[in-house]
């Protein structure tokens, strides 16, 4: 059997999760990354390498018929340079290979910092982005790629995805989830009224299985169709571990320039991005995945920051003596962050 369905990045938070799903459905699956992981089942295949190496990608998309295009350096990173070189030059590697093997299908996995701050919410697919930092602004350039290569022939779409929880999603949550453990207070900025909304990715898989299936270039928006302001989701968080902590506001206009600042100083785990958009408003329409897809969501914010937050609980020893996985599968280090939970 030759149907090989490849994803990159798929010692990653997502891709491991969407390799998973590819493989419990009875289809040939590769990973292509420069780790393995823990948790890849033996049956799927790991080819390790740079998605930046030509001749490694090349490799990788022996008998490839379908590529799930995952891999990218995350705002947690604080890479600009790398955001650049992974995040576009790896994508056109990735696009050009696979034109040149004769691949039916490329997914990509864009992200919703391609927007920066919205015009207006709901976000829709005929919105235009206009992305506030410079992860954003690379992760709009791979999306320019991908259509660049639409046209020329290869059959590309795009995904945009809501920001991704679930089992195992740690990074920032991972902090959260560790201040609630402890009954710490857990902030918001301003009244914490913001409408914010997240995805599952089990949900976010389903629809990268349905699009792998659907002929012809497009672009989807996918986020929970479930969900309320940053602190109702919060407050069921809390409510949920029943661990003592309550939600606090803390001053937009104090919070975010430190935010900022102690960001690019190393002094926080936050990047510019979480200064940007915690306080604002952010959410998809996703009538056309339902429309062209028939993909629905199935996890709503609160049950999902719910879920990930046990699955923290029962996997907590084995996360804290991890030494190398993606930024989204690992602890972070809470550096300022921990002084300035003991004053909320």
């Amino acid at each position: 059997m030759n149907d090989v369905h490849l994803v990159t990045g798929g010692s990653g938070y997502f891709g491991s999760v969407l390799a998973h799903h590819l493989n419990e459905r009875g289809l040939r699956t590769r990973i292509f990354d420069r780790f393995d992981a823990p948790d890849r089942p033996p049956e799927v295949e790991l080819v390790l390498g740079d998605v930046r190496d030509r001749d490694a990608v090349t490799a990788a998309l022996a008998d490839v018929t379908v590529v799930h295009h995952n891999v990218a350096v995350v705002p947690l990173a604080k890479n600009r340079a790398a955001f650049w070189s992974v995040n576009r030059d790896g994508t056109r590697v990735v696009l050009e290979a696979a034109a040149a093997a004769g691949v039916r299908k490329v997914v990509h996995m864009s992200s919703i910092a391609v927007f920066g701050v919205p015009e207006s919410n709901p976000v829709t697919e005929e919105m235009e982005p206009h992305p506030g930092e410079e992860y954003g602004k690379a992760k709009l350039a791979a999306e320019e790629l991908c259509r660049e290569a639409a046209a020329a022939g290869l059959d590309v779409t795009i995904i945009r995805p809501r920001t991704i929880l679930g089992p195992g999603r740690l990074g920032i949550m991972q902090i959260l989830f560790e201040w609630v453990r402890s009954g710490r207070n857990v902030p918001v900025l301003g009244r914490g009224e913001n409408r914010y909304q997240f995805v599952h990715a089990d949900d976010l898989a389903a629809a990268c299985l349905l699009a792998q299936e659907r002929p012809g270039a497009d672009l989807f928006h996918i986020g929970a169709e479930r969900f309320g302001t940053m602190r109702e989701t919060l407050e069921a968080l809390l409510a949920h571990a029943a661990a003592g902590g309550r939600v606090v506001g803390l001053p937009v206009r104090l919070v975010v320039p430190g935010m900022k600042l102690a960001g690019r100083l190393g002094l926080s785990p936050l990047g510019d991005y979480h200064a940007l958009m915690y306080h604002r408003s952010l959410y998809f329409d996703s009538t056309r995945a339902r429309d062209r897809l028939g993909w629905r969501a199935r996890f709503s914010n609160a049950e999902m920051f719910c879920q990930a937050y046990d699955w923290y609980l029962a996997h907590r020893d084995e996360v804290l003596a991890l030494q190398e996985a993606s930024h989204h599968r690992s602890a972070v280090r809470q550096k300022i962050l921990r002084l300035v939970s003991r004053f909320l």
